[in-house]
């Protein structure tokens, strides 16, 4: 085995391992957790979006240096609140693809990954645009967490950024129509820790 097939196997079982732990803390989500392990499995590189089954991502919940507010994107092209996040494009370490879309989406330095421990996973459906079939992107979401200035820039990914309280997005109706059912979610998880 080359070095480098060696480094791939490590950051898989790296990711194998955090899948684990998250199933063992959020057992009402072990089922999707083995099904993004099977998906580290696919002979098609699960890490490129050129793999239109399906692929992984990786968001960001980010938080203020407080813990007390969550930037979200209204998503350019989904038209939906959601938190920054975006495609692994080849990076098998989904810690760092969701720190460099954070910065990347915000324009925020000062950014920090938390922990490197999976906060939320979620499997969603993305419809279909342009010459681009609707897939599954199989979103690994890690904290990370703002500890400079909070002026972000809005990138061309989105339409507006807002930062929100964190008991707002969690007293949010489920299933908002312009909003993601995993953001509430996620936001009762964040103020329950």
């Amino acid at each position: 085995m080359s070095l480098n097939s060696e480094s791939l196997v490590g950051q898989d079982a790296a990711l194998r391992a955090q899948l684990a732990d998250y199933a063992s803390r959020h057992p009402e989500h072990a089922g999707l957790a083995d099904e993004f392990s099977t998906l580290l499995d696919d002979a098609e590189n699960p890490f490129l979006r050129s793999r239109l089954a399906g692929h992984f991502t990786g968001s960001a919940w980010l938080v203020s240096a407080d813990g007390e507010r969550i930037l979200l994107t209204h998503h350019r092209k989904l038209d939906r609140w959601l938190q920054l996040g975006g495609h692994a494009d080849g990076e098998r370490d989904l810690a760092k693809v969701a720190l460099m879309e954070a910065e990347e989406e915000s324009g925020l330095s000062g950014l920090v990954l938390e922990d490197g421990v999976l906060f939320d996973i979620d499997k969603h459906w993305i419809p279909e645009r342009k010459d681009v079939p609707g897939h599954w992107h199989y979103d690994a979401r890690y904290v990370v967490r703002a500890l400079g200035s909070e002026t972000f820039v809005v990138s061309e990914e989105s339409l507006a950024l807002a930062w929100r309280t964190v008991a707002e997005v969690a007293a949010e109706a489920i299933e908002t129509p312009d909003g993601d059912p995993s953001l509430p979610r996620m936001a009762k998880r964040w103020l329950a820790r």
